[in-house]
């Protein structure tokens, strides 16, 4: 079973990722894993740390000549902002290279529900773990998921659909999608210039008002075949392990499969995709020969992979920290405050979009490796192939 957990605070010495699982012989690719790690640190409206932290994976265990070996990989991330945080200060000494504590909770955030969960007059050590900075261990380890995917010609890509009122103007394909990867300006993510232009606007009204902003990511699986996850148990269907994967990322607050949100208010007749079949001498794409001619679905029926894009949306909220805090309470004196800030971004959905991947890549790359099997790449790589050829002649 493939597994993975992270470790590690946001200003902690580093953060640690451990994955478990990997079959042997998956080419690792240094430069690959790194460069994941970068593009969850772009995106227009980040924060100030963004130019502190140049994250890279450094793999302890489980690699050897560049592929895996079978057994457990570990990695750590360095905090290069570890060192201005290693002493505690008082609210009054504090300062913005010092690490001080945090008297008074913000709103949206774990401040105050974690303070009174363990007992803490200071919420410092409540969002040092809540905070997004632990998604760069999950990043790392969803690098791994996909190579492991990519082996099979499964590839996950994600893109931005939203930003405030902004909303993606057009249709794009998973190869518009894709390509965003490749940029070295990811600016905020979207596939369509004219659309990325007024979400870009809304950041800088967000910027100038001294206040956040969130959006909608999209993360699509590309080459996945029928049948990857099931109906039979409630906690084994593939859109609801897809709903709980992206629901973890810090922020999100919904998560759409398909078209879900508009599915909700429009007749059957509208929802739901017809199936056709090609006919013998017909040269069809995919895995089968029958064909949709769209995917409202997302990709999934009934818990199982249908053949089609898998598509999944996280809703995020906006950033909790804002430079104009809302008000709060002292945990000292009880009496009303603002809330304390933290060096903190405006927008990070691009950022978040990439987290998504990543859990994605890692949730599909779990149920691939539970159906086909395999303690080496060749025999999860034979086995996939057989299933394709079995569902070929279906």
């Amino acid at each position: 079973m493939l597994r993975f957990s992270t470790a590690g605070e946001s200003h902690g010495e580093s953060l640690v990722a451990l994955i478990s699982g990997l079959p042997a012989g998956i080419p690792v690719e240094q430069a690959f894993i790194d460069r994941e790690l970068w593009r969850r640190q772009q995106g227009y409206g980040r924060g100030g740390r963004m130019r502190i932290e140049r994250d890279t994976a450094h793999i302890l265990s489980g690699v050897r000549h560049g592929k895996t070996i079978g057994s457990p990989v570990a990695m750590t991330l360095a905090n290069r902002d570890w060192k201005n945080w290693e002493e505690i200060l008082p609210v009054e000494e504090g300062d913005s290279s010092k690490h001080k504590a945090v008297a008074s909770p913000r709103p949206g955030h774990a401040d105050l529900a974690g303070a009174l969960k363990y007992d803490f007059k200071d919420a410092r050590y409540v969002l040092e773990r809540a905070s997004a900075r632990e998604s760069a261990a999950r990043v790392a380890c969803g690098a791994l998921a996909k190579l492991l995917l990519r082996a099979v010609n499964v590839k996950v890509a994600s893109h931005v659909v939203r930003v405030g009122a902004a909303e993606l103007a057009r249709e794009v394909t998973f190869g518009e999608v894709a390509a965003i990867a490749d940029r070295e300006d990811v600016l905020l993510a979207c596939a369509d210039a004219e659309s990325e232009a007024r979400m870009k606007a809304e950041v800088d009204q967000a910027l100038r008002t001294g206040d956040t902003i969130g959006g909608v990511f999209e993360v699509v699986v590309h080459g996945l075949p029928p049948g990857v996850g099931t109906h039979v148990n409630w906690d084994e269907r593939l859109d609801g392990l897809l709903a709980q994967a992206v629901m973890s990322l810090q922020a999100v607050k919904a998560v759409e499969l398909g078209r879900g949100v508009t599915a909700a208010q429009s007749p059957g007749s509208q929802v739901h995709d017809a199936i056709s079949y090609g006919a013998e001498e017909q040269q069809q794409p995919g895995f089968t020969k029958f064909t949709r001619a769209r995917n409202n679905a997302g990709g999934i029926e009934g818990g199982i992979s249908n053949g089609e894009d898998v598509v999944v949306r996280g809703y995020l909220k906006p950033i909790s920290t804002l430079r104009k805090p809302l008000a709060s309470v002292s945990f000292e004196t009880r009496e009303t405050t603002k809330a304390s800030y933290e060096r903190s971004d405006v927008c990070v959905v691009p950022a978040a979009g990439v987290a998504g991947e990543a859990m994605v890549a890692l949730t599909m790359a779990k149920l691939v490796l539970e159906k086909f099997g395999g303690d080496s790449l060749g025999e999860l790589q034979r086995n996939f192939k057989g299933y394709c050829d079995q569902i070929r002649v279906f």
